[in-house]
């Protein structure tokens, strides 16, 4: 039997509803990409997915958050765009928070594992 086993403890986080799973890595990442690009189209093309579901992906965000992670900037001489809303750019900050405090505790758990 070998001595050198490393084992770890591995976790996935996302965030749920009552209704399903709210908010994941991959909304998170949709969420920053909105925020760099200012448009909902050009954060879809920057994570090679189509503009249509990016769409969906936000309003299911909007309508089920406790007020609207994005919104949409109408039209003018520079064309429309999207923004982070204060809730927004809070639900990334939660996000990255809670997921560093559990994958601490992942991390502390993985020193005590023996099989």
């Amino acid at each position: 039997m070998s001595e050198n086993k490393k084992y770890k403890v591995e976790v996935r986080v996302w965030i749920e509803g009552t209704d399903g799973a709210f908010l994941g890595i991959g909304k998170i990442w949709l969420l920053e990409n909105i925020q760099k690009t200012g448009s909902i189209t050009n954060a879809a093309k920057e994570m090679k997915m189509a503009y249509r579901q990016a769409w969906q992906l936000v309003q299911e965000m909007n309508e089920r958050a406790e007020s609207p992670l994005v919104e949409k900037l109408l039209g003018g001489k520079g064309g429309g765009g999207a923004r982070l809303t204060e809730a927004g750019e809070r639900a990334i900050a939660v996000f990255y928070e809670v997921e560093k405090r559990i994958k601490e505790f992942a991390q502390k758990e993985t020193q005590n594992l023996k099989f």
